[in-house]
Parts: C-alpha cells; structure tokens; sequence
C-alpha cells in the first residue's frame, strides 16, 4: 500500500507536537527545533514513496528528524570550530540541570533517553528508529540512566 501525499500531510502534521519535542531536547533552541520539524518534514515528503511499511511511518520520521538534528549539531561543531564565541547570558538562561545533564550525554545515549523519556516511545519503537537492537536500547538506556544519575547527584551536592 502506497502512503498518498494527503495522507503522508495529515500523518506528519499530526506528528509535529512530538518531532518538536525531540528536536527541542537536542538542539536546544525553538527556532532551531522548529527549522528541523520542518526540514524533516520536508525531507520525508520528498522520499515518502519510499517507505514500503507504512506501519513503521512514526519511527520512520523520527528517524528522518534524528539525523536532521544530527547534521544541525555537526554544522554547529564546524562553525564553533572556526570561530570561538564567548559564553553568552542566552546559554545561562536556559540552562535546567536535566536538560544541561541530557544534553552533555553522549550522543548515542541522549537518543535513547529524548525517544524513550521525552517521546514515550516503546523499546522495540526506540530500536527501529535508531536502527539498531532492542538489547542495545536496554543496554544505553540503562548508562544513560547511570550517567544522569551522578551528574544531577554531583550537581546537587555542589549547590
């Protein structure tokens, strides 16, 4: 069954609430989240011939979406590594210790915790968005949870 562009349009608006969401926990700006939702939405658009399980369409975005946000965060790396920006007051204000904890994960780990915690996607949904084993899913969330854990213990006690 062929995903028609009316329905590929309804799917993805109805998605956006969420793929906002987890552009925003990595990327960490509004507009920068917002330009992602749409570029993948966009991108998705073009390739939705492509998908051949309709089933998968949510995980399928969502991956789209992860590696827009991928691509943001390497732009954001290069620039940062040709110019060096002084700390501004904007960073000061958004910095929740969570989300500054979530964000100092690494990668592969901050993936799993925004689709599992901040998307409540399941573990098998996890794995097929990020291509890789329900085990693995375990296994990162698991670390991920660890790391969490003693930044916001090590943070509490610095207070």
């Amino acid at each position: 069954m062929d995903l028609t562009e009316l329905d590929y349009l309804e799917r993805a608006e109805a998605l956006r609430g969420k793929l906002y969401g987890i552009a925003l926990l990595t990327l960490g700006g509004e507009a920068a989240a917002i330009d992602a939702v749409d570029e993948a939405v966009y991108k998705g658009y073009r390739s939705h011939k492509k998908l051949r399980q309709p089933q998968y369409f949510e995980t399928w975005l969502i991956r789209i979406l992860i590696n827009v946000c991928r691509d943001e965060l390497r732009r954001r790396k290069r620039e940062l590594a040709v110019e060096t920006l002084p700390e501004t007051a904007g960073e000061q204000y958004d910095a929740l210790p969570l989300k500054e904890a979530i964000r100092r994960l690494p990668e592969p780990l901050r993936d799993v915790i925004i689709l599992r915690y901040f998307t409540g996607l399941t573990l098998e949904e996890t794995a097929t968005a990020l291509s890789i084993p329900r085990g693995t899913v375990v296994t990162r969330q698991r670390k991920a949870l660890s790391l969490l854990k003693l930044d916001l213990t090590a943070e509490e006690g610095a207070s």
